[in-house]
């Protein structure tokens, strides 16, 4: 199936440092598309994939699994770790748990981690259904655009596949088994009213991981999509900043990235 159009990957080669962007569970790089282009316009090297499954229709998604959309983003960070001195992760939501997991795996790979909204677990009863009713029933109610900014659109499934779904709740125990072994430099920003992802999974993942050097910042305007929401100039500037204290060769010349495989788009 073809790509929706804004879903497409984006690409830009900058300078040395760089940065990977992981968005969320049925969504598309569409969510993280204006804060890539952001820090890439101040000299950064950006890469922000589409998971496999994403982006074209939620039957597609139906036949992939968190191991799928973990190996691209690893796949991208090694290709940034290339090219790059540093490489930071980025991620919204389930791409949170996505960054999370390449900070444990990889180490001094990883130079620290901006997170928006980061998904934790599967909540409600629904949840525990999971392994029963993915058999008998292919999908439910999509769980897209949760922003307060009027006007904003998330490009995302108007449908939750349920087999994606029970193996997303798999990858998200993987991970919090894992997250004692993340002891990168953290930035984690959250929504006190986020109807898709509790304030629980945030403060989870701040008492459960190993690093000394954690920022939180409340994000009281927005909704789950923040990135695209009232506090996005917010996310953006304070993510740069967060960069730019870790890495003081933020913005300088860097080395080439090859071309983008099919469907990217290079930024520029």
């Amino acid at each position: 199936m073809p790509v929706l159009p804004g879903a497409e990957p984006y690409r830009h080669e900058g300078g040395e440092v760089g940065v990977l962007l992981c968005h969320g569970f049925t969504g598309s790089p569409q969510s993280l598309r204006p804060w890539a282009t952001y820090l890439a316009e101040r000299g950064l090297t950006v890469s922000l994939p589409l998971l496999p499954g994403h982006g074209t229709r939620w039957q597609d998604m139906q036949v992939t699994g968190w191991q799928d959309w973990y190996a691209e983003v690893d796949r991208e960070l090694r290709a940034l770790r290339e090219r790059c001195g540093q490489v930071f992760v980025f991620g919204l939501s389930m791409g949170g748990a996505l960054a999370l997991r390449l900070a444990a795996k990889h180490g001094d790979g990883v130079a620290g981690l901006v997170l928006v909204n980061p998904a934790n677990k599967v909540h409600g009863a629904a949840a525990h259904a999971l392994p029963v009713v993915r058999h008998l029933v292919p999908s439910r109610p999509g769980i897209a655009s949760d922003i307060a900014k009027e006007g904003m659109r998330e490009l995302a499934y108007d449908r939750v596949p349920l087999h994606a779904a029970h193996s997303m709740r798999r990858f998200f125990r993987l991970v919090d088994a894992e997250l004692p072994q993340v002891t990168q430099p953290v930035l984690l920003l959250h929504s006190p009213r986020d109807h898709v992802v509790p304030p629980a999974d945030s403060a989870r993942i701040l008492g459960r991981i190993s690093s000394t050097d954690v920022k939180e910042i409340l994000l009281e305007q927005s909704y789950h999509v923040a990135t695209l929401d009232h506090d996005a100039e917010r996310i953006f500037e304070e993510s740069h900043a967060f960069v730019g204290r870790l890495a003081p060769s933020t913005g300088t010349s860097g080395f080439p990235m090859p071309e983008a495989r099919g469907g990217s788009t290079t930024g520029g």
